[in-house]
């Protein structure tokens, strides 16, 4: 039996963070589906097929690894791939409250789907996809949180924003 697990998110964009966490989830699952979620309710920075390409080149040495862009239910998602289980990063223990929670519902809409958390290495729990944009549109240095093929898209984004006068959406860090 193949041992499959799915990797849920926006990914916009995918930092180091989650790189770390798909690749320690490849070495315990036989299969890892990286699920890029194509309608979240917050404001993008990426459309699906830019985040898609963006993670599938960070993605690119993980043999065992796709990504796959999916709407609706997560459990469904997974139940629709064959996994047996969610991976899921955890940070802080604020994180924690949320996962169990989805945890629990997940749960209850697939019973034979687990999920897994995986803590994320200390070197990586500041990081955040919010964060990494606000760093790069306020032009600071973002080559330690993402790979370099990503920080060339932030980059490539800042121009165009600043090209249009779009103000820089802040989560904390200009305050």
């Amino acid at each position: 039996m193949t041992h499959t697990a799915i990797y849920p998110g926006t990914f916009d964009p995918i930092h180091l963070g989650h790189v770390d966490i798909a690749t320690r989830a490849a070495t315990i699952f036989d299969e890892l589906v990286l699920a890029i979620y194509d309608r979240p309710a917050k404001s993008l920075m990426f459309t699906v097929e830019e985040r898609v390409e963006l993670a599938r080149q960070a993605l690119a040495d993980l043999p065992n690894a796709r990504v796959i862009s999916y709407g609706g239910l997560t459990a469904e998602f997974a139940r629709g791939v064959g996994a047996q289980a969610i991976v899921r990063g955890l940070r802080v223990i604020s994180d924690f409250e949320l996962e169990y929670q989805m945890a629990l519902t997940n749960r209850q809409l697939a019973p034979e789907v687990d999920t897994v958390c995986l803590m994320t290495r200390q070197s990586h729990a500041f990081l955040s996809s919010s964060i990494v944009k606000e760093i790069a549109l306020l032009e600071g240095d973002v080559s330690r949180m993402v790979p370099p093929h990503v920080a060339a898209a932030l980059e490539i984004k800042r121009r165009e924003r600043e090209k249009n006068h779009e103000p820089v959406p802040l989560v904390s860090l200009r305050d």
